[in-house]
């Protein structure tokens, strides 16, 4: 954590801001609606009529797109400590394009399944599918609360608000965005090893 992060503010009992305290209480409960899916995906399909099918390759794609966004956002918090403003910019910007490229990513995976005859309900529907849509949409829309997250910080960044004296905001969206690229990462491993 920077300094200047630590010095006001702080939460009474866990030396921490209020608002990083509320990002990490947001986090741990993403964390337990996600770690509640990955069971009952296994439960049901140890029960039976669990369709088998192959993973869309773009999900690789899609992963690699993330990865590299997490990279951006790390180079922007990075920039920002050492008050490199336009890179700052630069690195938020970009972190908000790769994020798009990959929710772009997800509805071409959707529109793959869809083509495979994966339908996540109806009467041609399978648990299997079914689980596969929720994890990924699930995720999308956390990722869509990221992005908002991230033009917010970068709104800050074009009006000087996000620098060396200035973390708090930086620092939240980059833990909040690596917390997205390592669940995607995490989901991406489980459906792979268990699909």
């Amino acid at each position: 954590m920077h300094p200047a992060e630590t010095l006001t503010n702080k939460e009474p009992g866990t030396g921490l801001h209020p608002t990083r305290l509320v990002l990490w209480l947001m986090i741990i409960s993403i964390f337990m609606i996600f770690a509640a899916y990955t069971s009952a995906y296994i439960v049901r399909r140890e029960e039976g009529n669990w369709l088998e099918f192959e993973l869309p390759a773009s999900m690789l794609i899609n992963t690699v797109l993330i990865v590299l966004s997490s990279a951006a956002v790390q180079w922007a918090y990075f920039a920002a400590r050492k008050d490199e403003l336009n890179q700052v910019k630069l690195g938020l910007g970009l972190t908000l394009l790769l994020g798009a490229a990959f929710l772009v990513g997800q509805w071409q995976v959707w529109a793959e399944l869809v083509r495979n005859k994966i339908h996540f309900g109806g009467v041609d529907a399978n648990p299997s599918g079914s689980f596969l849509y929720v994890l990924m949409g699930v995720h999308a829309f956390h990722l869509v609360t990221g992005l908002i997250f991230l033009l917010k910080v970068l709104r800050k960044s074009f009006n000087y608000q996000v620098h060396s004296r200035q973390m708090l905001s930086i620092g939240n969206v980059t833990i909040y965005w690596h917390f997205l690229g390592g669940l995607w990462l995490y989901l991406y491993l489980f459906l792979l090893l268990n699909h």
